[in-house]
């Protein structure tokens, strides 16, 4: 089977430090550095190490920095982790320097108690453990344990959205965003947005072509202004572990598959995330359901998934990978009858109009469609393009810049390949072949649709065929 179309996205952690480059070579096309967990030294490590591999592998392979965001965080507990009983009392409280146990811990935001009520929902680690305010003393919030479970350390506090403190961009986001612009982070995720505000607040921390940026949606109030939200930022996050506690938990799987449609519509691209092959943590292999999760994904036309925990701690990293890569590549394979059309109508422009007729030669079924459709981008945009028209095909993304090659791995159905600038020799298509031969030997592509710019140099005009170690055909 063929390496899927729909991209991976895994969370760089302690668990998979060792094994990046297993990683790469798997099919691994973003590496997630959460800011929320490690410091920044262990940052730095991650990056350097995905970049090392990457380059041993001539693969593009994108970096996303994901700041930590206003959410709220459980500060230690003994031992890294206890075990909530259901009827219990738990109180959270201010970081005072002592662990947290079964009964009480601290949490990262001293001002939560001034923003929570009697009678709020709580929950922790995702929903791990439900919790429900019974009184606010002073700094301390007293709760009852509705649902018992196990919380670790720095586990998320999820409180209603619209309790949350400040504004979109933290005083540790802002020391956070230097630090992934220096490390020359690919894409910058920023969580927990609720307005287009908060997306604008973080692009005037960046530079003007600095890290693209996607939104996590994450929230009741981002959802109900996701169109101006997605107007200003370059790429979503559907991220269903916030998402799925600020809304009744029933809502997620319609939801996810609206924001999946409109983001597309928008021209943006679109990542789900959270909790898709969770078990994976601590098994070999996942659960039925966990497969059919990361297949709808799929199905609703998501240009990527993502791994967590899977990678980031858990024992099984590298098969987790594996495990999505196949689910990715089946869904795609065999379900085409039930795959959500692209909702990408494009714009007025000539290349749009070119773009979409290249889109209809790909999705030919009478035998003259080609295996593929070659592209040379000096922006990315027409890789872009023709990833929203989602041609059914995979897009050869050939460029000058290893920058564009990396910010379009996140981009669905669309390799990257890096072209030498000190070439000189040959015609650009040649040099194209020529590069694919070396990257991709033994590849069974024999014909290609070129989407490319003749002479005169107006933008994306001209489709070919071509026949790779041969002559074109127009």
């Amino acid at each position: 089977m063929s390496r899927a179309q729909t991209k991976q996205v895994c969370t760089i952690g302690p668990a998979s430090l060792e094994r990046i480059p297993q990683l790469v070579t798997a099919g691994m096309d973003v590496a997630r550095i959460n800011f929320s967990h490690g410091t920044p030294d262990e940052h730095k490590e991650y990056v350097h190490a995905v970049r090392a591999a990457a380059h041993s592998a001539r693969r593009s392979v994108a970096v996303m920095a994901d700041l930590p965001g206003p959410k709220l965080r459980l500060g230690e507990l003994a031992g890294g982790e206890a075990r909530l009983e259901t009827g219990a009392s738990f109180t959270l409280r201010p970081d005072d320097g002592n662990p947290g146990d079964k009964s009480a811990a601290a949490v990262a935001h001293p001002e939560v108690t001034r923003h929570l009520e009697v009678g709020d929902r709580v929950l922790l680690a995702d929903g791990a453990a439900e919790l429900r305010v019974v009184e606010v003393v002073d700094e301390a919030v007293h709760c009852e344990v509705v649902n018992g479970g196990l919380v670790r350390s720095r586990g998320g506090v999820n409180v209603p959205s619209q309790r949350l403190p400040g504004d979109g961009l933290t005083e540790e986001d802002r020391a956070a965003i230097p630090r992934a612009v220096e490390l020359r982070a690919d894409l910058i995720a920023q969580s927990f947005v609720r307005t287009a505000e908060d997306v604008r607040a973080l692009r005037k921390l960046l530079p003007a072509d600095g890290p693209r940026v996607v939104v996590k949606i994450e929230t009741h109030m981002a959802v109900d202004n996701f169109d101006e939200i997605v107007a200003e930022t370059d790429g979503v996050m559907v991220a269903r572990g916030d998402l799925g506690v600020d809304l009744p938990f029933e809502d997620v799987p319609i939801v996810q598959k609206d924001l999946v449609r409109r983001a597309v519509a928008a021209g943006k691209f679109v990542i789900v995330a959270t909790q898709m092959l969770e078990s994976m943590t601590g098994a070999p292999r996942p659960t039925r359901a966990e497969a059919s999760d990361v297949a709808n994904a799929v199905l609703d036309g998501a240009d990527a998934v993502m791994l967590s925990a899977e990678t980031a701690i858990g024992g099984f990293p590298l098969e987790a990978l594996q495990a999505m890569e196949r689910i990715c590549a089946k869904a795609e394979a065999d379900g085409g009858p039930f795959l959500t059309p692209s909702s990408y109508v494009g714009g007025n422009a000539a290349s749009d109009s070119i773009v979409a007729a290249g889109s209809y030669i790909s999705l030919r079924v009478d035998g003259s469609a080609p295996d593929a459709v070659w592209c040379f981008t000096r922006t990315g945009r027409t890789a872009e393009l023709l990833s929203l028209s989602r041609p059914g095909v995979p897009i050869v993304a050939f460029t000058l810049s290893p920058i564009v090659a990396r910010r379009l791995a996140v981009r669905r159905g669309v390799t990257p390949v890096v072209l030498s600038a000190n070439a000189k020799s040959g015609s650009l298509v040649e040099r194209m072949e020529s590069a694919w031969q070396a990257q991709r030997a033994g590849d069974n592509v024999r014909k290609v649709l070129l989407v490319t710019t003749s002479q005169q140099a107006t933008g994306i005009n001209r489709l070919e065929i071509h026949q790779l170690g041969g002559a074109a055909a127009r």
